[in-house]
């Protein structure tokens, strides 16, 4: 194994006092318990948002933290959710009197640790909403969780609540506008070639080099199926048509074609060349797009297709200004 570490058992601390270096305008990072906040506190009386999860997926979800998203992320270890303690800390840390929300991924230990952590802290006087994200089409339950993975959506999630509550919108609802979201938005994902947990040392999983894996996890779970390498205008069929499946998208769209961690620029456009066709083909219309490495599986290739339905009110959030290392636009 080759990786940019000091110690497999240290991964997380130590990238987190690079984030401290690297950013300390935008984000303040709290080392002792692994939150990232961002450096200049909300105006009083706004809700706080709040994420988090395993590492190994960045930018999601420290790299969102800044004006115009979250307010706070609790970072895990590698592919393991934050405890409670941290989302207590970064809830009582955030919150302004109106609120905080919630962002949760559908993963057993993650609902369960967000759900304690939401309990204490209405023990302690503070209104706390969760919202669980569960857009992966690809299957139904998985060795992560109950129900469907949560995945892609929750960057543009993060964003669209993110800019809600940065305009003054109360808990109850940006609690509403999110749900309607996680209604709207679903993800499919697929690999080329299997994720290195550093503290495992060896590839999660086998693909032969003739090989993909359709309906991928983030965290190198089994998908749907194994098949042969295809061309990318065959891959992005394979990624389009489970998501039309699902979800009725005709009209406008915000897309996403996003990267697991090692796969070229180059190739997320070829692929967003080879997408946008095919959605068109199909009476949906690309209102926004992201194309990049957004929601990652440490250095896996593959990528991913992200679509949610867009009305005014979901575009005119997603064109609002955002200051933070995960994105960066108009400020």
């Amino acid at each position: 194994m080759k990786k940019l570490i000091n110690d497999a058992e240290h991964v997380v601390a130590d990238s987190l006092r690079g984030v401290a270096a690297a950013h300390p305008g935008v984000q303040r990072v709290d080392l002792d318990n692994k939150i990232v906040y961002r450096a200049q506190p909300k105006q009083a009386g706004r809700v706080a948002v709040i994420s988090g999860g395993g590492s190994g997926h960045e930018p999601l979800h420290s790299g969102y933290v800044g004006e115009g998203m979250l307010d706070a992320a609790s970072c895990g270890e590698v592919f393991t959710s934050p405890v409670p303690d941290q989302m207590v800390a970064a809830t009582k840390q955030v919150d302004n009197g109106a609120g905080v929300l919630q962002i949760v991924k559908n993963y057993t230990g993650d609902v369960m640790n967000f759900d304690m952590a939401s309990e204490l802290s209405q023990a302690d006087g503070i209104d706390v909403e969760s919202v669980i994200v569960n857009d992966d089409v690809a299957v139904e339950d998985s060795l992560y969780t109950a129900g469907r993975r949560g995945v892609g959506l929750t960057v543009l999630l993060e964003k669209i609540a993110g800019a809600a509550a940065e305009e003054g919108r109360d808990l109850a609802s940006i609690k509403q506008l999110s749900e309607k979201v996680i209604a709207t938005g679903r993800s499919y994902g697929c690999a080329l070639t299997p994720c290195t947990v550093p503290a495992a040392g060896k590839p999660s999983f086998e693909l032969a080099d003739d090989e993909m894996e359709l309906g991928i996890g983030i965290h190198g779970e089994p998908g749907r199926k194994r098949v042969k390498m295809g061309t990318a205008a065959q891959i992005a069929a394979e990624l389009v048509d489970p998501v039309l499946a699902d979800l009725d998208f005709t009209g406008p769209v915000i897309a996403m074609v996003n990267g697991m961690g090692a796969t070229p620029l180059i190739e997320l456009y070829l692929m967003y060349g080879e997408i946008e066709p095919l959605l068109a083909a199909r009476g949906i219309t690309v209102a926004r797009n992201l194309v990049g490495n957004y929601i990652t599986s440490l250095d896996m290739a593959g990528c991913s297709l992200t679509l949610l339905r867009a009305d005014d009110d979901l575009v005119r959030l997603w064109d609002a200004p955002v200051n933070t290392p995960g994105l960066r636009w108009g400020i």
